[in-house]
This record gives structure tokens, sequence and C-alpha cells, in this order.
């Protein structure tokens, strides 16, 4: 990875854009793909998209989600301790002990959720069990509501975990958000590797960096209505399952590092995958394969019964610690997605057609 990618990544990361507030991360992403795109857009809610020109007005578009999971201020007591909701599927029972920034009206704001020291919980610990969201507690350092509103914070103000990006040994990247920022890096990258190609795409391609994938996926079904393209690639992660303690006959096996996965069924259309298998054939790219067998639980979901239908198919960079301040990638996997990214969108012919055939 060159060195203005890894910054362009984790100035991605760093960028706090949780659910339903995703604009700061967006104007990055915007920012970073404007040199590079015929046009780049967004709409009311703050879906974003960049847009470089084909041969045809056919469009493929590649989809990944801008928000990440984090917490919304649901009450303030009496002694200025904050209680807090989700925004998306964080998880409580890592959250103990943790370090937020909350944004609110005069800035972000440093807050911890409290931990009750195990000296004090030690008659309990036999029977503990994680916390449920409405037992965590935040301090802002505040002594009564009056001082949380002097800090320019009230109910419905965001908030996201400070933890930041790392490298780890062997190519590990680390860090809270991969899921699904590591997506809007990767489509980027792909737009640009695209414009830098001396081979004009059949297709025109259209980047699209969706809100709200985390609490159903409202963006992408929003902005692919209006778009209306005629095959669409998303981009999510999905979990690396060679960690300890897992059955594989539930999870099925995913590896970290192993390669792309390809999911199969639902939402996934058979020509549109065929080719996608083809493409890393020719350019040796290991293909990992998962089986989806009611729906992918992306934004793949929403996006093929826009109107008519979009030929659709989910790519999936295997990730482990999903929803956690230590979600965790491997540099290979990123560059290889990438890669077979970039050679479907320039293989795509004029005539190609991804219909189902009765003949």
């Amino acid at each position: 990875m060159q060195t203005h990618d890894r910054e362009f990544l984790f100035r991605l990361l760093e960028t706090p854009s949780p659910t339903g507030f995703e604009m700061p991360g967006q104007r990055v992403w915007a920012e970073h793909l404007r040199p590079h795109a015929t046009e780049v857009s967004c709409d009311a809610y703050g879906n974003t998209w960049a847009t470089l020109k084909g041969k045809s007005s056919r469009t493929i578009m590649l989809e990944a989600h801008a928000d990440e999971i984090g917490y919304m201020i649901k009450h303030i007591d009496d002694k200025g301790f904050l209680r807090i909701d989700r925004a998306g599927g964080s998880d409580a029972a890592t959250a103990r002990g943790r370090r937020l920034t909350f944004f609110g009206d005069k800035g972000p704001v440093t807050g911890i959720i409290g931990n009750t020291a195990i000296h004090l919980r030690r008659d309990e610990l036999g029977n503990e069990k994680a916390p449920a969201v409405h037992d965590l507690w935040v301090d802002v350092g505040a002594s009564n509501p009056k001082e949380v509103a002097a800090l320019g914070l009230r109910v419905g103000h965001p908030a996201v975990y400070q933890d930041g990006p790392l490298e780890l040994a062997n190519k590990r990247l680390v860090g809270r958000a991969l899921d699904n920022r590591v997506g809007g890096y990767i489509i980027a990258q792909v737009l640009k590797r695209v414009a830098a190609s001396r081979k004009k795409p059949a297709f025109t391609l259209v980047c699209l960096n969706a809100i709200q994938e985390e609490i159903g996926g409202h963006g992408a079904m929003m902005a692919t209505y209006r778009l209306r393209p005629d095959l669409c690639v998303c981009l999510d992660v999905t979990h690396a399952t060679d960690t300890p303690g897992l059955d594989h006959a539930k999870t099925g096996f995913v590896k970290l590092g192993g390669g792309p996965a390809l999911t199969h069924g639902t939402a996934n259309h058979p020509l549109l995958v065929k080719r996608i298998i083809e493409t890393a054939d020719a350019a040796k790219i290991p293909l990992q394969h998962e089986a989806s067998s009611r729906f992918t639980g992306t934004d793949t979901d929403k996006i093929f019964i826009s109107r008519q239908g979009v030929p659709s198919a989910l790519v999936s960079l295997p990730l482990r610690c999903m929803h956690s301040v230590v979600e965790t990638a491997h540099l290979d996997d990123i560059e290889r997605i990438i890669r077979l990214l970039a050679d479907l969108v320039l293989g795509l012919g004029e005539k190609d057609q991804f219909h189902q055939s009765l003949g």
C-alpha cells in the first residue's frame, strides 16, 4: 500500500461517522475522489457517489456503506451521568471502561463508560452477566444536568469509541469502523484504478458510499432508486471464522488472508456471480465462498429489489472481531478485492447481458 493510499485509509477510519451522522466521513471520501471522477454528488440524507463515465450509459454500481456503529445519549440523570442507547449493533458486553467521543453543539466531548471496580463486584462475580445497554453509565466530568448542558450535550447527540486504527504484524489492520469504512476505501481505489487505466470501460462506473446500513440499509435503498444501475456489486465485511471457539458447522469457514468471500444465493444473481468467479480465475485471485439461504444481512438485500430488479452480487472482506474496537482485516485481502473489482469493471463488454433466459 502506497503512502498516500494508507493516509487516505487511516483518515477515513479515524473520521467519526456514526449511523445517521455520516457527513464528516462522506466529505473525506468525496474530497479524495474529486480529482479522479467525472462527477461527485450527494443526496438529501448524505448518500454520496462518484461517477466515471464509460462508453455507454449502462451503469455498474459498486456499493459500500459509510456508517459505523456507535451510541446516542438517551437520558441525563440528576448527578450528570449519561445513559446511552445503541446506534446500530454496538456490543454492550465490550463497552465498560472504554472512552467515547460525543459530538455536541459545542464540539467533541470526551466521556468514559463507567466500570464498577472488581473489588465492589466480588460478591456478584459468580453470577455476573454482560451488561444491558441501559445498565451502562457515562461520565463526562459533570455533576448535574446543567453542567452537561454547558458542555453542549443533550439527549440525541451521538458518540463513537475513541480507538483508532493500527497495524499488527504480518499485514493485519486493526481498529473500529473497518465495518465498513474499508469498503468505502476499496471502491474509491477501484474508481482510481479504472480512471488511470488506458481502457475506457464499456459501462459507466458509479461508486456509492451509502448511509444507514447498520440500521436497515435505508441509504442504499433510496440511492439505488435514484441512480438506476444496470448491475451492482456490494462490498461489505464478513466474519472471518478462523478464531478459537467457533463451530464451523454453524458459521461456515472463512479465513483471514484467504481472499475475498463471494456469496451465493438469495440476492446474488447467478450470472453476475459466474462472471466474478471467471474474473478471479483469470487474475489468479483466490476466492472463498459463502451461502445465503434467506438474506445476506447487507445492503445487497435492499438493492437487488429496486424497481424491476438489479442484478447484484455481494463480495465481502474477511473480518475478525466484527462490531468491536479491534476489528481485524488483512491488507492482502483488501488489495485482492480492489484488483478483482477493477478487473470486473474493465472486463465488461458493451453487449454483456445479465438477464435470465427461458430459452
